[in-house]
């Protein structure tokens, strides 16, 4: 280890601190040096005060003036948000995503005046007229949080708790990269803050994603409770009533406390206490790399706040009121008044030049924090060359030789279920493309085990994650991980299941975040587990989310196609070029951009045959569609399928082809792509004149319209499954040749 690269990061060089040769009064000076710094530390005092006060009556003024947003919150919590940023928070605001910053998430995203208030007054570029806007369409400052709008945002918050469960991403993903590349340096285990309410540890997300983070010591991790004890309809105890305390202490967490949330002083104190890491050295890599362990576990850190909310409003403070609205213009007077202002001030009358300016020396913090970062990143380099090159490899993205000669090994097997032959993908391209995730305790039947050690406390750079039976959470924080930025996340379940998931894959899908979501068990094809597990709307379902791909292969030939798709080496217009997590656009004509979205992956539990597409498969997978078998030019008709569904079409194609119909059979592995493609390749697999179409997919019929067209037929599944095997259920639901073939009659008869 380098002596001059710390272990733990520091936390706070403070703008008052300097060296200590300068900092020592010259002996001679005497009294009137002690009493001139003596001033000039009150002087400070009297500034930090009036911009705390600045901080708490923007949002009251704020809110007043629009008449509407959430003030209550970004009221209390300011001389929190303002100890963070100006003394506790590693963060740099002339570079907001510096990769040595600590990471700050509002799970609370209903009080983002908080946040942004802090970002104007540091220095990320947000101004006062910005404040005024909030809300507003176009402004910088939207209602919540959203990633990408704001610079200093780092993720969009809204959905409680949401924040909480991602949070915990971001910290394993941190520590994954100290343990892996960091060498015992602690140069890349940031810290990351969520600040959260009441209303996000009562939803379950937080709770299923906090019990993981204590059972795996994550000790990166500090919550922020805000103890306000109210929500929308009253006080926390008509319905919140468990010792949060206590919960958290058995879900593995350390805990502190805070009795006043305007207390700067014990603030900064509690703050700087949970930065104190009681583990080891989170289990540094091996030489060559391996994931490391031994380090002695640690616990996350909830910090428990109690605040007033609303304070210092006499009216609305304390009560469910100061939640969301204004105060009124009396009471907000009044609060001005109490905190220093003249009653009628305005925002620039909130923010004198000597506070601004007191202010933005955060930026001054910012930037000689950073300078000995990347000091201490060159020594890290200089004495540490292997992980140094190990870890510019891993953010360089996907290695698409790597990848492309790892899925021309992959077996394309006859009778495989499409789940084995992604199982089979998975591993062979895992550590070239950069991918790291688990499962909901169903690596084994989901086919996601890949071989490796899991991520524990005293392993923190494990190849993959056990999440436990926690689909919310998983989801949420593989968010996290893609926010983080090194990796790819991934996680799985049965696609049945994938309604446990769902607010977390829209925010994903909301963020644009490159998170894979394999579901296996794609339809009642299940088969004896019964309704329960069958899915039959969540094709459809998932398919609704703005933004979200969703992929259901039909062999293993599709399958190998789409992660080369997904992992930019895939043929075709559609192919995505990854350079790295999160970015990456393909090379698609005109019109069809789009960024690396979230993912999912549907796929089989049932064997599927070879369909022997050859290269129309290869190439038009990548697309989202093609046409994978015609009799002569296929003008006839035209059978349209989706996964396990596509051997039923491509069966009763070749019948009719026999009677002398010209049909051809199209597969649409992922509708999202298909559409992206130019309407003059949509048109040549499905020609607008080609009226007479069968769409069969064993799921809800009501996507579907759209393809089969005024004069076409769905084939598909509209009522729950039963227990049986998975062929008599697709006979009862009337998914089979002979549906297939009935409908195919009924359209050409039209």
């Amino acid at each position: 280890m380098a002596d001059d690269v710390p272990s733990t990061p520091p936390t706070d060089t403070s703008r008052e601190a300097a060296t200590d040769d300068a900092a020592a009064p010259a002996a001679s000076s005497g009294d009137a040096a002690a009493e001139a710094e003596a001033d000039e530390a009150n002087a400070a005092d009297a500034l930090e005060a009036r911009a705390v006060a600045a901080a708490i009556m923007i949002p009251a003024q704020v809110v007043q003036a629009k008449g509407h947003g959430h003030a209550g919150t970004a009221m209390a919590l300011a001389p929190l948000a303002h100890t963070l940023f100006q003394h506790v928070l590693r963060h740099d605001p002339a570079d907001p995503e510096w990769a040595g910053r600590d990471r700050l998430v509002l799970s609370a995203g209903h009080a983002s005046l908080l946040l942004y208030v802090q970002l104007a007054l540091t220095g990320y570029g947000l101004g006062l007229d910005e404040l005024a806007l909030s809300r507003t369409l176009g402004s910088r400052t939207p209602g919540h949080p959203e990633l990408h709008h704001t610079p200093g945002v780092e993720m969009s918050t809204g959905p409680l708790g949401q924040g909480v469960a991602s949070a915990v991403g971001l910290a394993l993903a941190a520590r994954r990269d100290e343990a892996l590349h960091g060498a015992g340096t602690g140069l890349f285990r940031s810290t990351t803050w969520v600040i959260a309410g009441d209303g996000c540890l009562q939803e379950g997300v937080s709770g299923e994603a906090s019990s993981l983070a204590g059972t795996l010591g994550l000790e990166e991790l500090v919550l922020i409770w805000d103890d306000n004890r109210i929500t929308i309809d009253g006080g926390t105890d008509i319905a919140f009533g468990e010792d949060v305390r206590a919960r958290y202490r058995a879900y593995g967490w350390r805990v502190l406390e805070v009795d006043d949330a305007s207390d700067l002083d014990a603030l900064r104190s509690t703050l700087e206490q949970a930065l104190e890491r009681e583990g080891g050295d989170a289990g540094g890599a091996g030489a060559d790399g391996s994931a490391g362990g031994g380090g002695r576990a640690g616990r996350p850190t909830l910090v428990a706040v109690r605040s007033v909310i609303g304070a210092p409003s006499a009216l609305r403070g304390g009560t469910s009121a100061a939640h969301a609205g204004g105060f009124g213009d009396d009471e907000v007077a009044a609060v001005a008044t109490s905190l220093g202002f003249a009653a009628g001030a305005s925002l620039s009358d909130l923010l004198a030049d000597d506070v601004r300016d007191w202010a933005l020396g955060a930026r001054d913090r910012g930037a000689r924090l950073h300078a000995e970062w990347d000091e201490r990143e060159a020594a890290w380099r200089r004495e540490h060359p292997a992980a140094a090159d190990r870890r510019d490899v891993v953010a360089a993205g996907v290695d698409q030789e790597a990848v492309a000669a790892a899925l021309a090994t992959v077996a394309v097997d006859d009778g495989a279920a499409t789940r084995t032959t992604s199982g089979a993908v998975l591993s062979a391209v895992h550590d070239a493309a950069r991918l790291w995730g688990g499962s909901a305790d169903l690596s084994s039947s989901t086919n996601v085990a890949i071989p490796g050690e899991a991520v524990g406390a005293d392993r923190p750079g494990g190849d993959f994650v056990h999440f436990g039976i926690r689909e919310h959470a998983m989801t949420a924080i593989l968010s996290g991980v893609a926010l983080h930025g090194l990796w790819r996340p991934y996680g799985s379940t049965y696609l049945a299941f994938s309604d446990y998931a769902r607010p977390s894959i829209r925010l994903a899908a909301l963020m644009q975040l490159p998170a894979l979501y394999v579901y296996t068990h794609d339809s009642v094809a299940v088969g004896e587990d019964g309704p329960t597990h069958q899915p039959v709307e969540q094709v459809a379902s998932l398919r609704t989310v703005p933004g979200l791909d969703v992929v259901r292969p039909a062999d293993a030939r599709e399958v190998v196609a789409v992660w080369g798709r997904l992992l930019g080496s895939g043929s075709g217009s559609g192919a995505d070029s990854v350079s790295g997590p999160g970015s990456g656009s393909g090379d698609r004509p005109a019109g069809s951009e789009r960024t690396v979205a979230p993912t999912a992956l549907v796929l089989s539990r049932q064997a599927l045959p070879d369909l022997e597409g050859g290269d129309a498969t290869e190439q038009g997978t990548p697309r989202g569609g093609y046409v994978l078998w015609q009799q002569a030019g296929g003008g006839d008709l035209a059978l349209i399928a989706t996964g396990s569904e596509v051997q039923v079409a491509l069966r009763t194609a070749r019948l009719l082809a026999d009677e002398g119909v010209d049909v051809r059979v199209v597969s649409l592995p992922c509708l999202e792509w298909f559409e992206q493609e130019p309407r003059a390749y949509r048109d040549e697999v499905l020609p607008p004149s080609l009226r007479a179409r069968v769409t069969v997919e064993a799921g809800t019929r009501q996507p579907w319209g759209r393809w089969a067209g005024l004069d076409g037929i769905s084939v598909g599944i509209d009522e729950f499954g039963e227990s049986g095997s998975g062929p008599e259920l697709l006979r009862l639901r009337g998914v089979d040749d002979a549906a297939v073939l009935a409908a195919a009659r009924e359209v050409l008869a039209r």
